[in-house]
């Protein structure tokens, strides 16, 4: 049995995973530090603005990624294994696309984002920081890229380091700002937002100058961007997105200012740190499934996944039972109600994790964005819709029970078509 466990250890999946995750999880700390620090700097009032315009910076970093990730982990593994003459071409085509329509969006969020604050968002927050929110958006999906092309390359040891190396200068940058009393949503914002990424991109300038000089050198060939399969999955995890944010944004909308809406944020950050383990896992898996071609494989794959996906499975149970006085060290008792919302969040995001095996199995080994397409619409719809009802009625403990109900919609989804599909595979 111990022979068996060191034998699943030494694999290369295993070691990639347990780099990412621990790679992963230091993240995971650096973000519930900035949480414990600022939650005892600033107001719960500031901290609900925060948590708000932080959420608008990060949905959009994702649902501006355009589907590249996909196209990233499906095409490029290959072509450096295969010493592809067209790598860069196709890294340079992918960044050029996804920049050119992301500033396309983020110009029109620069001069919408006033008038959606004051008649959805609600934070009433100064233009300053919003417009730092708006252009902080395409720090992060630049960042966002660099870190799926290196773990395109198994570079997961180098895109941790570098990602937690400038989690490092910000927590030096925060603590500096305290005894100054700059402390402010705009600063933090400026902080997280651009100056993080800016960190990370000066550190793999330095380790990987020679390929930023290639991308830049190599031309733009429109055909690299496989623009049906990229744009069905940016589609696809444009609704996922906004159906994972939904929650916050309608109870800023319905709890406008109330000390509720920074409490279900932070609730919301813990939940996103746990969720941290399964993007750790999943980034590995990826390249695996786009590779197996017949039914052993595929089944050799899902008992892989399925195991290395128990581990964030018991990190929400474990969190479901944690006494609440854990939540009151780490976040005060100004924060009480944060431990029941979070709580009450862990147990359907267990369904999350085992979501996302049919989901890869349909992404990278049939190939079928459409479906997740699907099952991404109907769990969108399934957390507004739900949201409306269940807010007004329940406030911060209605959520989760909606989530609970999307996640499950999505899984059946994900379990009929990878069944159907299946059986298709001689």
């Amino acid at each position: 049995m111990i022979q068996r466990l060191f034998s699943f250890i030494k694999k290369p999946t295993s070691r990639n995973i347990i780099v990412n995750t621990i790679g992963n999880y230091l993240n995971v700390f650096f973000v519930a530090f900035f949480a414990f620090l600022l939650v005892r700097i600033m107001h719960p009032s500031d901290y609900g603005v925060l948590s708000v315009l932080l959420g608008v910076a990060y949905v959009l970093a994702n649902i501006l990624d355009f589907g590249t990730t996909a196209s990233i982990y499906s095409y490029l593994p290959p072509m450096i294994e295969k010493r592809h003459k067209n790598t860069y071409v196709f890294l340079k085509t992918i960044l050029s696309y996804q920049t050119g329509f992301s500033i396309i969006v983020i110009t029109l969020l620069f001069i919408f984002f006033p008038y959606l604050d004051k008649v959805f968002f609600k934070t009433g927050a100064p233009e300053y920081e919003l417009y730092l929110t708006t252009f902080s958006v395409l720090f992060l999906i630049w960042q966002n890229y660099a870190i799926n092309a290196l773990n395109a390359a198994k570079q997961f040891l180098k895109a941790n380091l570098y990602l937690n190396l400038s989690n490092v200068i910000k927590t030096i940058v925060i603590i500096a700002l305290i005894p100054l009393n700059l402390v402010t949503v705009g600063s933090i914002i400026f902080t997280f937002g651009i100056l993080g990424p800016a960190v990370f991109f000066i550190l793999l300038f330095f380790e990987k100058k020679y390929i930023f000089f290639r991308i830049i050198k190599a031309p733009i060939v429109k055909e690299e961007f496989k623009f049906a399969y990229t744009l069905t999955f940016f589609i696809a995890s444009q609704f996922f997105n906004l159906a994972s944010r939904m929650d916050l944004f309608l109870l800023s909308f319905f709890l406008s200012k109330s000390p509720e809406v920074g409490y279900y944020g932070l609730a919301q950050k813990i939940i996103l740190t746990v969720m941290a383990s399964v993007a750790s896992i999943t980034q590995v898996l990826s390249p695996n499934f786009s590779k197996i071609k017949t039914k052993q494989e595929i089944m050799k794959e899902f008992r892989h996944g399925f195991l290395y996906l128990l581990i964030p499975a018991f990190l929400f149970i474990a969190l479901y039972f944690t006494p609440n006085w854990v939540f009151y060290l780490f976040f005060t008792e100004k924060f009480a109600q944060t431990a029941a919302i979070t709580k009450s969040l862990s147990l359907p995001f267990i369904i999350y994790t085992f979501l996302n095996l049919p989901f890869l199995f349909l992404l990278y080994t049939v190939k079928k964005p459409s479906v997740i397409l699907f099952a991404n619409v109907v769990f969108f719809l399934t957390i507004t819709f739900g949201c409306l009802y269940a807010i007004p009625k329940y406030g911060v403990f209605g959520p989760p029970y909606v989530i609970a109900l999307g996640f499950t919609a999505a899984l059946i989804i994900g379990l009929i078509f990878t069944i159907k599909k299946y059986r298709e595979i001689t």
